[in-house]
């Protein structure tokens, strides 16, 4: 018998409770807006620079902020997106844009990451003379830009992966260009080119260490994984406890997007009289105590009518 055979009830509720459902506050929106803007604009002046000082490393470093132009871009782009309406072929509507931006802005920052390491090896072997002082100047300018830009983006890095993300990269990237400051003051000082290499491994070593956490939580929410956060076994022991429920299967728990969590549900509960009240109440207590937004409930009269009934079926 198909799990459609038996008497059940679907409860789509949004029991807001005490959790916000806007995806991307205002402010948000106007910190993508001036990260991109001085970003930019700092990808420009790097460029000039780099060909004005003959400079291979500012030219390389600004291609490198036009990557995180486009990141920027990128996330900004998915927030947006994930307001999009249900609707068509997506039910969700648009809602995991933002945790493929989270997943992409990882990747990129350790792909970037690795490059920089790769360059560092080759220039330990044969150190090439730094450029100078244009490279510090520079470089601390680089330091400021996205020093601010990662500020902008500190508030909503423990609500939104997609933020986080967006906020790690530009701290990384500020310490980067901090590293080259000293790296550069370091060589004027003593004429140590290998000290240009030597601190960018560093660096990148920082950088990996604090982008795993990241491509992990993104990865983990790209593969439907319960979001971080919430304990799957106090969820079914709730459920379980719940008035004249004799036994939960097929549960469920995922985020549709980087700050919204659902859950589907079998609730067998023998009593088969009218049950509204109930899956309201359940809906606003998975919301209260769980933050999950987007609740279904189905509920069964037997166990043994629903062929998802054993959890290792899905």
């Amino acid at each position: 018998m198909s799990k459609h055979d038996h008497p059940h009830h679907h409860d789509h509720g949004h029991a807001h409770g005490g959790h916000s459902h806007s995806h991307l506050p205002a402010n948000f929106g106007r910190a993508f807006a001036i990260g991109i803007g001085l970003n930019a604009a700092y990808v420009g002046a790097e460029a000039f620079s780099g060909i004005e000082a003959n400079s291979l490393a500012l030219l390389a470093d600004a291609g490198h902020n036009l990557g995180d132009v486009l990141g920027l871009l990128a996330a900004w782009g998915a927030s947006l997106l994930s307001r999009r309406r249900p609707g068509g072929r997506y039910t969700y509507g648009l809602r995991g844009s933002t945790i493929l931006a989270a997943l992409g802005n990882a990747v990129v920052l350790l792909v970037v990451t690795g490059g920089i390491a790769w360059e560092a090896i080759r220039r330990l072997a044969s150190p090439e003379e730094a450029a100078g002082l244009t490279i510090i100047i520079v470089a601390a300018i680089g330091v400021l830009i996205n020093g601010v830009t990662a500020f902008l983006f500190m508030a909503g890095r423990k609500d939104d992966l997609n933020i986080k993300a967006t906020f790690f990269h530009m701290a990384s990237d500020a310490l980067v260009a901090l590293g080259v400051v000293i790296a550069g003051a370091l060589i004027l000082w003593t004429g140590w080119h290998w000290l240009d290499p030597a601190i960018s491994l560093v660096i990148s070593l920082v950088i990996v260490v604090g982008t795993w956490s990241l491509l992990r939580d993104s990865v983990n929410l790209a593969l439907d994984a319960v979001p971080e956060g919430i304990d799957r076994d106090a969820v079914a022991r709730y459920l379980a406890s719940l008035p004249g429920i004799t036994a939960v299967h097929d549960l469920h728990i995922w985020g549709m997007s980087t700050t919204e969590t659902a859950l589907t549900a079998h609730l067998v509960r023998p009593d088969a009289s009218p049950a509204d009240v109930f899956l309201q109440r359940a809906c606003h207590e998975l919301d209260e105590r769980f933050g999950i937004v987007h609740a279904t409930i189905q509920l069964e009269t037997r166990e043994d009518a629903c062929r998802l009934a054993p959890d290792e079926v899905v």
